[in-house]
């Protein structure tokens, strides 16, 4: 079994635009490359939203140098972004936007969804790109419930969707530049599941709701992220209570992490070019 190094959590929240209540379970400004390959995990909600004719979000602003991933587990988020990419998606959609060597965007509350208001609630993680595919082109993946294949978790334990990589001969429809697997996991109360994480992969359990006991000894509970050790394979979950756990690995990038606000790159030069390439209107516009 994997050792658990770690306990992150975050009980203050903050806004992004007017349609995000988010709390970061974790970052690169304060793990470095602990959790490399990934650098962030904003999780946003639960919060109850009331109807309004104004659009509620986060408008225009660019990212370079990683992939953003947006899970929707209520609500509903619309995208649009500077390569004329875009679209809506609700409870069990996914949109994973590669920033590549430069990208502008921005995330609303759908129209539907602000009309009618209702519970809210996503996860969106950041995901590093290695050196030599920083500066590749930008992308768009919408990924809809449907397309996503689910496994049965032995003993009944409950299910896990997988959106990237692979459990038990289940392939996730995401394309990724480095081996990561990317795991929506449901379990019921009581339940005990062994899930098979590689060898030589950093591993996160992210207890989105619920409370469980990670390798006999390690509690967590909602808004709690538990760090794996690269060494080992395979992690053991009990579900102290019905729980939504987000299970997350991947391969190491052994490279610096130089990042400055929607920019991670691996040199403060390469900081600077990003900043004057946005200044400059290298990063296209969003169609009106």
């Amino acid at each position: 079994m994997k050792k658990v190094l770690g306990r992150y959590g975050n009980d203050r929240g903050h806004w992004v635009g007017d349609g995000f209540p988010v709390r970061s379970l974790f970052s690169y400004n304060g793990t470095g490359n602990r959790m490399s390959p990934f650098l962030l995990l904003d999780y946003a909600g639960p919060h109850n939203f009331e109807p309004t004719d104004s659009r509620r979000g986060v408008g225009r602003h660019p990212h370079r140098g990683f992939e953003t991933v947006t899970i929707v587990y209520d609500g509903e988020v619309e995208h649009r972004d500077s390569t004329g990419n875009g679209g809506i998606i609700g409870p069990g959609d996914v949109q994973w936007m590669t920033a590549g060597g430069g990208i502008l965007h921005e995330e609303f509350h759908s129209p539907t969804f602000g009309k009618t208001g209702g519970p809210f609630r996503m996860v969106q993680l950041w995901v590093n790109l290695p050196a030599k595919d920083k500066m590749t082109a930008p992308g768009y993946q919408g990924i809809l419930n449907a397309e996503i294949p689910t496994v049965t978790l032995s003993d009944n334990a409950g299910t896990a969707r997988i959106i990237a990589g692979e459990l038990d001969g289940a392939k996730g429809p995401a394309r990724t530049f480095t081996p990561i697997n990317v795991w929506d996991v449901r379990l019921n109360r009581d339940a005990e599941t062994t899930l098979a994480i590689p060898d030589g992969h950093t591993g996160i359990v992210v207890v989105l709701n619920g409370h469980v006991t990670v390798n006999g000894d390690q509690p967590a509970g909602s808004a709690e992220a538990l760090l794996l050790d690269v060494d080992g394979a395979g992690v053991t979950l009990k579900a102290d209570a019905d729980s939504t756990i987000l299970m997350l690995s991947g391969e190491p990038i052994a490279e610096p992490i130089v990042g400055y606000g929607p920019f991670v790159m691996n040199t403060e030069d390469e900081i600077r070019q990003a900043i004057n390439d946005f200044n400059s209107g290298r990063f296209g516009q969003i169609a009106a």
